[in-house]
């Protein structure tokens, strides 16, 4: 367990590069598999999650050369194997199961083990995956321990509509139709940048996909796939996080964003507490005069609202990160996920800091902001952004505060301490056994 010391009160200042998006980043590693020509991918982040999908490869027999300075990852699976008997693929980390259909396309079996799982955000359910290999034409069997499957010749083509906006369900279906011989279409498709990243990624070498960042797909499969080089770009919401982390502050953060296209809800999102967003040559800044302050809405008789939901909504990840910014800003909001139950139970942490936040339901919470907070120890689940959320109210207040439990931000931000620290937080990882 690794746990987050920070002494709060100091404005941060500076410029920051962030890295890739790992929902980006950890989809395309899997769809590497599905070719056998060499591939080097530029900009891929020092995470957990990579470095045990790169495992799972070498543990397979594909060549992996990995040089974590610079980020750049060069791989070949022209020698890969899989022995249903000897292999799993790998635990605690939801991506594993974008293994699955590389694998049955080119060795007819994958098996997963029986608790795939991410971040605590209530129940992330298998089925619609189970739904999608099984329109492929697979077949899935539950074994003791593991899922066990398998497809008896080629996955063939199918038309789908899901039942909801699932990106790893969309990246799935995806990945088998560029296995199958034909044309799928999927309806209610996942649109968010990460999804469309891995569109891009796929198109590379050799999918043509029609409808990229719309919610119907349609997959042209079969061909066959090369090889190539391919950049990531820089994650939206590390640089969410960081313009934040700037704006909660009171510092002046600048950070490297090279598709400010994503940003036109984000930013009004900010706005409504008192924030505006500056991008500029490649680089966003946020800009705050004066304190912190929730903005009256026009109809001035309600709540001003962030609601989060599937993209093109405001993305429900950076929800947490804005429940902080409620937490120290002037007047009253509402924050509403329509995405997972049980994502705000976390909240009851921000009183040990003398927040206000009442929890309505579920799926809604109101903060009560402008009140004197003091230092505190607080623990976090396990849900990256949530860890990150604590520590923004933790670095905004004089004194030193202890995150406990942060040890998913290392899941998704490689040298987030380090960055903390050339921007003028005093901040320290410390880990008990």
């Amino acid at each position: 367990m690794s746990n987050l010391i920070v002494h709060g009160g100091t404005p941060l200042r500076g410029r920051i590069i962030p890295s890739a998006n790992k929902n980006a980043v950890l989809p395309v590693l899997c769809a590497t598999l599905l070719t056998g020509e060499p591939l080097r991918l530029h900009g891929v982040p020092d995470i957990t999650d990579v470095r045990k999908i790169l495992d799972i490869f070498r543990t397979l027999g594909s060549e992996v050369r990995m040089d974590h300075e610079s980020g750049t990852l060069e791989l070949h699976h022209r020698a890969t194997t899989f022995d249903a008997a000897l292999h799993r693929l790998p635990e605690e980390m939801r991506s594993s199961i974008m293994l699955v259909p590389p694998l049955l396309a080119r060795f007819g079996v994958a098996r997963l083990e029986d608790n795939v799982k991410g971040c605590t955000l209530g129940v992330r359910e298998i089925d619609p995956h189970v739904e999608v290999f099984q329109r492929f034409g697979g077949q899935v069997e539950r074994t003791e321990g593991s899922l066990l499957m398998y497809a008896p010749g080629r996955l063939t083509p199918t038309d789908h509509w899901l039942d909801y906006a699932s990106v790893t369900t969309t990246e799935n279906f995806v990945l088998c139709a560029a296995a199958a011989g034909g044309t799928s279409t999927l309806t209610n498709a996942a649109s968010e940048p990460h999804v469309q990243e891995f569109c891009r990624f796929m198109a590379m070498i050799g999918v043509r996909i029609e409808g990229m960042g719309t919610s119907r797909l349609t997959v042209h499969g079969g061909g066959t796939l090369g090889g190539g080089e391919f950049r990531f770009d820089e994650d939206f919401h590390e640089i969410t996080t960081f313009l934040a982390l700037g704006a909660i502050t009171g510092g002046d953060v600048v950070v490297r964003n090279s598709a400010p296209g994503n940003f036109p809800l984000i930013d009004r999102t900010f706005a409504k507490f008192g924030v505006q967003i500056e991008h500029a040559d490649g680089w966003s800044r946020a800009i705050r005069s004066g304190p912190l302050k929730v903005q009256t809405p026009f109809t001035s008789n309600v709540l001003t609202k962030v609601e989060a939901a599937p993209w093109p909504y405001f993305p429900v990840d950076l929800l947490p990160i804005f429940i902080a910014l409620g937490v120290r800003a002037q007047g009253n909001a509402m924050f509403w996920n329509k995405v997972y139950d049980g994502a705000l139970g976390w909240t009851g942490e921000l009183s040990k800091f003398g927040a206000h936040v009442f929890s309505s339901d579920p799926h809604r919470l109101i903060t009560f902001g402008g009140h004197a907070l003091t230092p505190a120890v607080v623990e976090s689940p396990y849900i990256i952004r949530v860890a990150i959320a604590l520590f923004m109210v933790a670095a905004s207040i004089e004194g030193k505060s202890e995150i406990r439990n942060a040890t998913p931000i290392r899941r998704a931000h490689p040298r987030f301490v380090e960055n903390l620290r050339s921007l003028g937080v005093q901040v320290e990882w410390t880990s008990e056994e």
